[in-house]
């Protein structure tokens, strides 16, 4: 089953797209929105298209661990989506993915302009390649009892 990975800015929507069997993500498209009514159309032909059974959604709480405006922010979000789409959708720690993000554009040794089209994409990557792990682990866990 496919996983979407969901990087929300204030302005940009970046997404990933795992492979078939939900082992490796890879960066997908960046969507540019006024609000979040905007969304619901592409959100819909990923999910329809990809056959997507479930979303990560990154929150971006601060260092010390408190939830600021950006976390509300997804938050909020992650209701919307709840409205919109049955599918379930994962909260996924996103401190730093945007620096990683980053990290890797700057080695691939990408242009500055290059790596503002990217960036929201591969942040995306970066948070659905977390819960990929997480989600590994978990059924690791539940292997092992």
């Amino acid at each position: 089953m496919r996983c979407l990975g969901l990087d929300l800015g204030t302005k940009t929507l970046g997404t990933a797209l795992s492979d078939k069997i939900g082992m490796i993500a890879n960066p997908h498209k960046t969507f540019k929105f006024k609000n979040y009514e905007e969304l619901l159309k592409p959100l819909r032909e990923l999910i329809e298209d990809y056959e997507v059974g479930e979303i990560a959604l990154g929150l971006p709480k601060n260092m010390d661990n408190s939830m600021g405006f950006a976390s509300k922010r997804s938050l909020e979000f992650k209701e919307f989506l709840e409205q919109h789409f049955d599918i379930p959708i994962e909260l996924v720690d996103e401190r730093l993915s945007t620096v990683e993000a980053e990290k890797y554009l700057l080695d691939a040794d990408m242009s500055r302009k290059k790596r503002q089209e990217h960036i929201d994409a591969v942040a995306a990557s970066v948070i659905l390649n977390t819960y990929l792990r997480m989600k590994g682990n978990g059924k690791n866990e539940q292997s092992k009892s």
